[in-house]
């Protein structure tokens, strides 16, 4: 969805769900929520587990590919893992694995469950040519082993920042960002420079699918650095203009929610091998327990809300004080229609051992 549009706010999007829901007939919606047995949950997580998937705090790759397929099969309903990974893409698609390395390969997106994917979808008929793992930059992509990653599936990796930004699809709003070097807009001497963060031409052109994985990590303002913030600042420009819970919490849901963005992811996943509950950018095994889980959803929102979850439970578990949770990012996220932010209505599956 292009940018150039006048753009709703989420209280507006707020009152027109309201309306149209009032003219909903009762019955209907009632049953979307509720069933005989009482809460229908409306999103779907499936979690596999094997205390062994790490051994001090690392992971061991037999077993994280053991948790991936398990996790995949039950998911999609199929015993055969190549039927598994084609109810998910295609092999005409460029399939864009979006992983979170700034913090390294210890505490950001783990080089082995990306590995497990690849040889799920290169199975499945993918072609080598057609993977690309991505983030924003390449220099946190070789450092946390991505590169390596590559060379051993003769796949591709490549950064956002470096593959240019479209100039008819973006994201408005009235902030002014600091724009820095790389940034669409870096250098214009034009009033309004600053206000747009461009999509990246790597989503735009080449990708048609995107896979998100994310690591089980905090993030200061965002809750998690989970699956909406991973392909929405990974995505555009001019994120930093977004630095304050309030601001982000408008921008990051309407930005996931562009036709280019978030309409091209078909799986996240949240390498939950690990729960750093503090440090954010930096890794911090100190400060990080081992749960030695998978979750696989096509809900982003509920992913990211378990993650909040889990992170607060490790962090008074540990002794350590805790704000107040704020979900204001993911209940904005729900009246887009993301995905849904109220546990009581995530229904959570264990996959069964093979």
């Amino acid at each position: 969805m292009s940018r150039n549009a006048p753009v709703f706010t989420v209280i507006t999007r707020l009152f027109i769900l309201i309306g149209v829901s009032l003219f909903l007939p009762k019955a209907i919606a009632a049953e979307t929520i509720f069933s005989q047995a009482g809460i229908k949950s409306s999103a779907r997580v499936v979690i596999a587990s094997n205390i062994n998937a790490t051994v001090a705090l690392q992971p061991q790759p037999t077993k994280v590919r053991e948790l991936v397929n398990r996790g995949i099969l039950h998911f999609t309903g199929k015993t055969n893992l190549t039927l598994a990974w084609r109810t998910i893409v295609s092999s005409n698609d460029v399939v864009g694995i979006k992983v979170y390395s700034t913090p390294g390969a210890n505490s950001g997106t783990r080089p082995s469950v990306v590995a497990s994917i690849i040889e799920g979808l290169l199975e499945s008929g993918v072609p080598a040519k057609q993977i690309i793992i991505w983030d924003k930059d390449l220099v946190h992509l070789r450092l946390a082993g991505f590169g390596d990653l590559a060379e051993q599936f003769k796949i591709r990796i490549a950064a956002s920042s470096a593959s240019g930004y479209h100039e008819k699809n973006f994201y408005e709003s009235p902030l002014i960002g600091n724009l820095v070097w790389g940034d669409s807009e870096f250098g214009k001497k034009e009033s309004d420079a600053g206000r747009k963060s461009f999509v990246t031409r790597l989503v735009i052109d080449e990708i048609t699918k995107i896979i998100s994985v994310v690591p089980l990590l905090n993030h200061n303002l965002a809750g998690t650095t989970g699956n909406l913030f991973n392909v929405a600042s990974g995505g555009v420009d001019n994120i930093q203009r977004f630095d304050k819970p309030d601001r982000l919490a408008i921008a990051l849901p309407e930005i996931y929610a562009m036709q280019s963005l978030g309409d091209k992811v078909v799986l996240n996943i949240t390498d939950a091998l690990l729960c750093q509950y503090q440090g954010e950018q930096r890794s911090l095994l100190h400060y990080s327990v081992a749960l030695n889980q998978i979750w696989f959803s096509k809900d982003p929102v509920a992913l990211d809300v378990l993650a909040i979850n889990e992170l607060q439970r490790q962090r008074e578990s540990a002794g350590i004080p805790s704000k107040k949770k704020d979900l204001e990012i993911y209940d904005n996220a729900s009246l887009l229609e993301l995905g849904q932010s109220d546990p009581k209505l995530i229904g959570i599956e264990n996959a069964p051992e093979l």
